[in-house]
């Protein structure tokens, strides 16, 4: 018996140690735990230790998208299940105090990042953060205020974007969303919608964007939950609601103060 311990304790010492979370991985698990408060002060304090990254800023941009998210129920994945509810879902009303707070960050963002890549052109966070910050307010555009010919143009700059990443830094995962949000969403458009839009160079591909999004879902960093959310939704739509019930279960499992997976779950008990 003794020796059956020995054992298993050695198995586990001998495992990689796991690095510490940064502030920015935790900020990122405060806001998909909808600890919005927490995860502004993680990005703040991330802000403040390193003045010159771009990815400070975004990520608090981020949270406070997610808030409004929140506020607004636009997460109900019954946003996206219901074609009419996605297709023709009115404007909303943004807070503006936080839509000013949102602004500012992108804003800091652009700065930042736009000097970083005048010294260095591939830097890794620069691309990722001008990623980020492109979706940020692409995601505002067209899901809170509904000015989707602007979202669209700001989607095919962060997805252009996003493959000069993938060229320069192929092991940053969380790029590949911007190609599966692209794609999947806007292939839920109708057929002549979509013909116009590959007519301006969108890529409305359902298959190529799901395919994306896994890629994310198994091996990216902070945008892992939410290309997982998606997944979900798109398991959904395809009335796969035992693959859906899997994601949601494990997104509840790992982030137990949002609402919105358990909620999500009861409808499919």
């Amino acid at each position: 018996m003794i020796a059956a311990v020995l054992a298993f304790m050695a198995f586990f010492s001998a495992l990689p140690a796991q690095p510490p979370k940064t502030l920015l991985d935790q900020g990122y698990d405060s806001m998909y735990n909808l600890a919005f408060q927490d995860a502004h002060r993680c990005f703040q304090e991330w802000e403040q230790q390193h003045p010159t990254d771009a990815m400070g800023p975004v990520s608090d941009a981020a949270a406070y998208l997610f808030s409004e998210f929140d506020r607004l129920h636009i997460l109900q994945s019954q946003f996206f299940v219901n074609n009419d509810a996605y297709l023709n879902s009115v404007q909303s009303t943004p807070d503006p105090a936080v839509k000013t707070r949102f602004q500012k960050d992108l804003d800091r963002t652009r700065q930042l990042a736009e000097s970083t890549l005048k010294k260095s052109p591939n830097d890794k966070h620069a691309l990722l953060a001008k990623v980020l910050m492109l979706g940020l307010d692409s995601d505002y555009k067209s899901l809170i205020e509904k000015q989707n010919l602007a979202a669209l143009d700001e989607i095919k700059s962060g997805t252009a974007i996003a493959q000069k990443l993938l060229t320069n830094h192929p092991d940053c995962y969380d790029a590949h969303l911007a190609s599966g949000i692209q794609n999947y969403l806007l292939s839920l458009k109708s057929a002549p919608v979509r013909w116009f839009l590959r007519i301006t160079g969108a890529q409305t591909d359902k298959e190529a964007g799901l395919a994306n999004l896994q890629i994310v879902s198994e091996k990216g960093h902070y945008l892992k939950p939410f290309a997982n959310l998606l997944l979900a939704v798109a398991a959904l739509r395809d009335k796969d609601e035992a693959k859906a019930r899997n994601i949601l279960a494990d997104l509840a499992a790992h982030f137990p103060g949002n609402t919105l997976y358990r909620e999500e779950l009861k409808k499919l008990s």
